[in-house]
């Protein structure tokens, strides 16, 4: 199987030649070079999700209750967080490593195996790292981003950093087949159902691919920075996304000549902070899912 995944990202890097083409009007970013294959690799790893991961992920939610899902959740985090620590104590953050150890001792034990979460609540919160984050914080380049197929979003240097970041994770090292395939599998189909609440807002955006590309490079960059990113840096790159419905005329505008939003009944309400909630809504979702795991779970 490793063997297999390592063949897709070498196919990858040899494909990112192809010639795809990009959307009229559309530019190159700097940080993807790649854009036509990433493209390619978009639509069809789209493609996969749409005919199977989602359904499944939809079925997996429906017949699972909420305080098992919670748990496999939980269990999962737990399993790889040794991942975590290797990489606290790699960046010499050694503070967190220490209590990134004591958090994994607690919910191990007293969590009976990760299914629950005791840590949290005596105030040892959970932490985000991986090898990719390492190399950043030693100073590598993310390098041109990448889109791997059936794994989605990547960057040269993170896909690197996967790689390491699996030769720590113990559901590879200490699971024996077909066991291994089994938690992959369930693993895989955990995560796709946290993001389901997500895919309304990916859809409507103008650019999918875009969204996600720019989603995906800020939030490594937040990440590697443990946060300290200018907010206005973060969002510039989105906000430049949306400059080409700049000329468009909006049909409701206020008094002063600025437009303002619609709602449902047709009326319109106050724009500018209405538009800060949303976006803050969309970047914690996105962030919940990311760090914790669990924002896509069912209330």
């Amino acid at each position: 199987m490793a063997k297999l995944a390592r063949g897709f990202i070498l196919l990858s890097l040899v494909l990112a030649t192809a010639c795809a083409s990009l959307p009229e009007g559309t530019e190159r970013s700097e940080h993807d070079p790649w854009e036509r294959y990433n493209r390619a690799m978009y639509t069809f790893n789209d493609a996969v999700d749409q005919a199977v991961l989602r359904p499944t992920a939809k079925g997996y939610r429906a017949v699972t209750p909420d305080f098992l899902e919670h748990g496999i959740s939980n269990f999962f985090s737990n399993l790889s967080y040794p991942v975590v620590i290797v990489n606290q104590f790699l960046q010499g953050d050694f503070g967190d490593g220490l209590r990134d150890t004591g958090r994994f001792a607690i919910n191990t034990v007293l969590g009976i195996g990760g299914l629950f979460d005791p840590a949290t609540g005596m105030g040892l919160e959970a932490n985000n790292e991986d090898f990719g984050q390492t190399l950043g914080v030693w100073g590598v380049s993310d390098g041109p981003y990448l889109v791997l197929p059936f794994l989605g979003p990547s960057t040269v240097r993170d896909t690197a950093g996967s790689y390491i970041d699996s030769e720590i994770n113990p559901m590879f090292e200490y699971f024996e087949e077909p066991d291994r395939y089994y938690l992959l599998a369930l693993r895989i189909v955990d995560l796709r159902a946290q993001l389901l609440d997500l895919d309304a807002q990916l859809q409507t955006t103008y650019d999918p691919y875009t969204f996600m590309r720019d989603a995906y490079l800020q939030r490594r960059e937040y990440l590697v920075n443990d946060g300290k990113v200018e907010q206005q840096d973060y969002y510039d790159d989105i906000y430049d996304d949306f400059e080409d419905f700049e000329d468009f005329e909006d049909p409701a505008e206020t008094e002063d000549g600025n437009n303002a939003p619609i709602d449902s009944d047709g009326n319109t309400e106050g724009g500018d902070e209405e538009g800060a909630d949303t976006n803050a809504t969309v970047g914690t979702s996105v962030d919940d899912v990311r760090a914790n795991g669990s924002s896509g779970r069912r209330h």
